[in-house]
């Protein structure tokens, strides 16, 4: 069984709220959870602390049974230091096409 804490949608139309769950991957997004961890209002400032509420206590326990996050939960915990979030690279995809290949006829 594959563990992982994810955000599962709540709130209205055009009026989204999150709640942090962790839950068995094959469950539905917004289905069956294991347990809630928190919430989530991306309508709220970046700057308010209502905007994100866990229970690091919580999270701590089930990252050490084995839990894996998802990607916005890892940034979540990265910003609460909990968890590293590893570095993305992909420079190619920045580079305009042109470009690369003229770089690639200099080499």
């Amino acid at each position: 069984m594959s563990v992982v804490i994810r955000l599962a949608r709540a709130g209205t139309k055009k009026r989204p709220v999150y709640h942090v769950v962790v839950a068995d991957s094959r469950f539905p997004r917004d289905g069956r959870f294991i347990e809630r961890l928190g919430h989530f209002n991306p309508l709220l400032p970046k700057d308010n602390e209502a905007r994100l509420k866990l229970d690091l206590d919580k999270v701590k326990a089930w990252l050490a049974k084995g839990a894996q996050p998802s990607d916005r939960v890892l940034r979540f915990l990265d910003a609460a230091g909990i968890a590293k979030r590893p570095a993305r690279s992909n420079p190619e995809k920045a580079v305009p096409r042109k470009e690369r290949k003229a770089a690639e006829a200099k080499a």
